[in-house]
């Protein structure tokens, strides 16, 4: 299997956090791009009467990432959010075409890694979810304290 270079993640050096600079710093993306990959491999393998599924399978996964690198350019928390919740719901397709897959071609084995891959992308992505909503709840808190 390919894989994307990994960037160094934040707070790696010396327990001291980095800030995230841009998407490529976020382990949902980078996860995300390295399941992209993973299901190129896949439809690679798939016979060409499932083209339909191929292209599926190609859109989903390639969302995932770039929806949490648009998402991440965005100028509000709320829209980073929407973002962040399609990249949610294609993962989710990702990992129903995937396995699909691993039941109606269980010889291809590069189904059952990216299928793993997408279980490991689900981790980080629910994490930044969960961040940013803390984040907006605070604002939001924070601004109707202030009275407006």
């Amino acid at each position: 299997i390919r894989t994307v270079m990994r960037f160094p993640a934040a707070g790696s050096l010396c327990g001291v956090a980095e800030p995230i600079r841009d998407f490529r710093d976020l382990a949902a993306w980078q996860y995300a791009m390295d399941l992209a990959i993973a299901c190129a491999d896949v439809w690679e393998e798939l016979p060409r009467f499932e083209a339909f599924l191929i292209e599926q399978l190609r859109h989903s996964s390639n969302t995932v990432h770039a929806s949490i690198a648009e998402g991440n350019g965005r100028p509000t928390t709320a829209d980073y959010l929407r973002f962040l919740g399609t990249a949610s719901s294609s993962l989710n397709e990702t990992r129903s075409h995937l396995i699909f897959v691993t039941r109606r071609y269980p010889s291809i084995m590069s189904a059952q890694v990216a299928l793993e891959l997408a279980e490991r992308t689900s981790r980080p992505l629910q994490g930044l979810i969960k961040s940013l909503r803390e984040k907006l709840h605070r604002e939001r808190k924070r601004r109707q304290d202030r009275g407006g």
